[in-house]
């Protein structure tokens, strides 16, 4: 199990680029099935998920080409569904919970595929609802095959009208995938509208699906017969670009975030203001500027902030743990509200063993008392949860007086790319043990 090694207290300064979208991509790489024309995709993130998943595609017969420079080219023109019915393949698919969106592309082009249990962040119930009953309606039947594994079968997809229970982010992208080759027309209501599907869209229209409503909850899709080949390039990860944010601020520090696609950021930069973050658009880039303090803002009424996940254009809810761990050191309050899963918040233990002043009033929902930097955090041994705690905790630590270890930090591997020597080129101190 890995560690970092984190001396606090260094002033960061200088330039960093955000990676390549993590959750874009795992979509983006699962399309890649629904042709067998090659398909070259730009701005990949080299992650541990992207890894795993590169590897469950090339398990089953897509040919993978690294073009360098975060550039592939892939070709499933030679697929084992047999594959999928293996315990190697069981495996693989249990260490990321994105192998479930290989269902829907597989299930359009051939008619079938096979599913197991997929792995991912353990931060609460993930259930698969959404996904299952899609499928369904799309006239896929659902039979048990052996062991874990399950057989989806449809002869042919049919579209249809589904009214999804959620706004499930992959949910959706996995009905897309497995409609545009359906026969008919296709209706998603309650569909998931991040720009990371917005991407996924037009990747496919330019594959030769036909998907209207476009960035709304409301898509539209008429099947095809045969999707081709394309090129597509990834956005810029926006939950690094907020982690980057909360960084800069805790840590009272001038830092500029180069390229980061302004307007696919929704309200990230706004939620970030009203804890008193100031924030400068330069062009594609955020400046964000050293700051004595930053003073948390009150509702109109004089109530306490509160900063809350919802489905896209809401906050998203990868960057809750970053806006909690940012208020520790904000002049004022802030309730934070996780809503959709009720383990994330339980890292906030280590934060107190830090010194800050967090009352976890129940799963779903913390009160952070900031600091002001009146009482800096202190340094202490702890372990990361999940991605995003992870970095939050990481956050925390670049700011504390002494030493801190943040044990498994192969989670944070998972969706952060090279952030140990991304981090020291800015200023800090930071030391990785395996």
């Amino acid at each position: 199990m890995a560690s970092f090694i984190i001396e606090g207290g260094h002033p960061l300064s200088g330039e960093i680029t955000p990676q390549g979208a993590k959750n874009e991509a795992l979509q983006i790489l699962c399309a890649v099935l629904l042709t067998d024309e090659p398909v070259t995709v730009h701005n990949v993130p080299d992650i541990v998920d992207i890894r795993r998943l590169i590897k469950i595609l090339s398990s089953i017969g897509v040919e993978v080409t690294p073009l360098g420079g975060g550039s592939f080219r892939f070709r499933a023109n030679q697929i084992d569904l047999d594959f999928m019915k293996t315990k190697d393949y069981t495996k693989l698919s249990g260490k990321i919970r994105a192998s479930i969106m290989t269902i829907g592309p597989l299930l359009g082009r051939f008619g079938v595929a096979y599913a197991s249990a997929p792995g991912g962040d353990k931060i609460g119930r993930r259930p698969l609802t959404t996904h299952f009953e899609g499928f369904e309606k799309l006239g896929a039947t659902m039979s048990h095959h052996k062991g874990m594994i399950y057989k989806l079968k449809a002869d042919p997809l049919k579209g249809c009208y589904m009214l999804l229970n959620e706004a499930s982010v992959t949910g959706t992208a996995n009905l897309v995938m497995a409609a545009v080759l359906a026969k008919g027309t296709t209706t998603i209501f309650n569909a998931a509208c991040e720009p990371y599907l917005l991407q996924l869209c037009r990747m496919l229209n330019r594959m030769g699906a036909k998907i209207s409503g476009l960035g709304s909850n409301l898509l539209t899709i008429e099947g095809v017969e045969k999707l081709h080949g394309c090129e597509h390039t990834v956005l810029p990860d926006m939950i690094e670009i907020g982690s980057f944010i909360g960084m800069a601020a805790l840590n009272r520090s001038e830092i500029t975030i180069k390229d980061c696609s302004w307007e696919n950021l929704g309200i990230i930069p706004y939620t970030f203001s009203k804890l008193g973050i100031k924030l400068e658009q330069r062009g594609d880039d955020i400046f964000v500027p050293k700051q004595k303090e930053y003073v948390i803002e009150r509702q109109m009424d004089g109530s306490i902030l509160t900063i809350a996940d919802a489905p896209w254009p809401g906050f998203t809810p990868d960057l809750i743990s970053i806006a909690l761990v940012t208020a520790v050191q904000g002049k004022g309050s802030v309730l934070i509200h996780q809503k959709m899963f009720e383990s994330r918040l339980f890292f906030v233990d280590s934060l107190q063993s830090m010194g800050a002043q967090i009352i976890l009033c129940d799963p779903h929902r913390a009160t952070v008392i900031g600091l002001n930097h009146q009482i800096p955090l202190r340094a202490t041994k702890m372990a990361s949860p999940d991605i995003r705690a992870g970095v939050a905790l990481l956050i925390a630590a670049l700011s504390a007086e002494g030493t801190s270890v943040i044990q498994n930090v192969e989670q944070i591997d998972r969706g952060y790319q090279d952030i140990v020597n991304r981090l020291n080129s800015l200023g800090a101190n930071i030391i990785r043990e395996d």
